[in-house]
């Protein structure tokens, strides 16, 4: 009995020591995967990978004494490109966890892959709130923001300023339709109308013939339902032909801070919208945000780049608690501990995979209000992440009261 005793003993302080830590191939290997060279490559692209790797160093290179290594991948938005990245990775470099992916067709993709292939996708560039709806995946996690979060304060602001009636200019793929659908949504809760919508090409350059549309439909707003450069240059062209001065307003349903920086403040100024993140929003964020501007050429990081840092370092310390990369027991593990970083304090993630933080509603500033380089945002009010975001019994995410 004494032996067995002493051996049982042994087998378990060996369960619990470090050197029983799993870690599949004897590394950490981690993918970002997004637009390194087309309309979103300001809003994630290098900047992206410039995060995942400082989170990388934050905790030393080493996650249960196993090094980390990151693989960068450009799906140049196209969903076959995207996933096929993503096979390869995981089939032929073991890669365990993929990070940032906009462009929500591409992340769709993507997210059937890791789905079949049992590995960790953390989505900070899509908007679809679909990722945690009827798409909800017990191996993703949505970080950043949503279409639903995105519209929900946007357009309760407006209305209640007086903007009742409505007209989409919207981008021909699955986020922006997602960012339609949400925000008309909201609209007609709020006791507005939708007077209706255009749908136009992605990657666009000539938004005449639809802003003449949004502009014949007597809307008081036109809610620019898209991303990137085809927001930047719809909203140049609404200027040019003199629509906001007539008396309409644009409302943007998803900017980013580089979208403001190439638009100019001249022609933003004014803007409401919502977004999850502002690196001159306190001193934490402005300390974290100038060791990023001093490794990107003093540019100020995106909600979509901040995000990617702060799913880093949650899945690593996720690793690091589990003792193992193994796939489901981190899955269970990212959804157990708090987040917390520089930007979130102790949000949680929720079953369906909603990461449920606070948001932003902010106002772009005018030439005067701003003082310095990237000094661009009023923040007008804070949303507590529960009502942000969707309720999580209103998703029809499948995995929601399983257990």
């Amino acid at each position: 009995m004494t032996g067995k005793l002493a051996t049982w003993l042994l087998i378990s302080l060996a369960l619990m020591s470090p050197a029983a830590s799993q870690v599949s191939g004897g590394v950490i290997k981690i993918g970002v995967l997004n637009d390194q060279s087309g309309i979103f490559a300001d809003l994630g692209g290098q900047g992206s990978v410039i995060a995942a790797r400082m989170a990388i160093e934050e905790v030393g290179g080493t996650v249960l004494g196993k090094p980390i290594e990151i693989l960068v991948g450009d799906h140049q938005n196209k969903p076959d490109i995207g996933s096929a990245i993503a096979r390869g990775w995981i089939d032929t470099q073991g890669v365990d966890a993929i990070f940032d992916v906009p462009a929500s067709a591409t992340a769709i993709a993507v997210q059937d892959v890791t789905r079949e292939k049992n590995r960790m996708l953390f989505l900070s560039g899509p908007g679809s709130s679909d990722f945690t709806g009827k798409r909800c995946s017990p191996t993703t996690v949505h970080w950043t923001y949503d279409s639903y979060a995105t519209a929900n304060s946007t357009v309760r602001a407006l209305v209640k300023q007086g903007g009742d009636t409505w007209f989409f200019l919207t981008a021909d793929n699955a986020g922006s339709h997602a960012q339609e659908q949400d925000a008309s949504s909201f609209v007609k809760r709020a006791g507005g109308t939708v007077a209706g919508a255009v749908r136009h090409p992605f990657a666009t350059q000539d938004f005449s013939s639809f802003l003449l549309r949004a502009q014949g439909s007597g809307a008081k707003v036109i809610g620019l339902a898209n991303a990137g450069s085809d927001t930047i240059t719809s909203i140049k062209q609404a200027r040019e032909f003199g629509i906001t001065q007539g008396g309409q307003k644009l409302a943007s349903l998803l900017m980013f801070i580089t979208d403001i920086h190439a638009i100019g403040l001249a022609d933003a100024q004014g803007l409401v919208f919502t977004n999850a993140f502002y690196w001159d929003k306190d001193d934490k964020t402005r300390a974290w945000s100038k060791r990023f501007m001093e490794r990107f050429g003093g540019r100020a990081p995106t909600s979509v780049q901040a995000g990617v840092y702060g799913a880093v370092r949650h899945y690593l310390k996720a690793v690091a608690a589990a003792g193992t990369d193994e796939t489901a027991t981190i899955a269970r593990k990212v959804r157990e501990l708090p987040v917390e970083d520089f930007w979130s304090a102790g949000f949680k993630i929720r079953q369906d995979g909603r990461l449920v933080r606070d948001m932003y509603l902010f106002q772009v500033k005018t030439p005067a209000e701003s003082t310095a380089p990237w000094d661009y945002y009023k923040i007008l009010a804070t949303i507590p992440g529960d009502e942000a975001f969707r309720p999580v019994s209103e998703g029809g995410c499948p995995l929601v009261n399983q257990n």
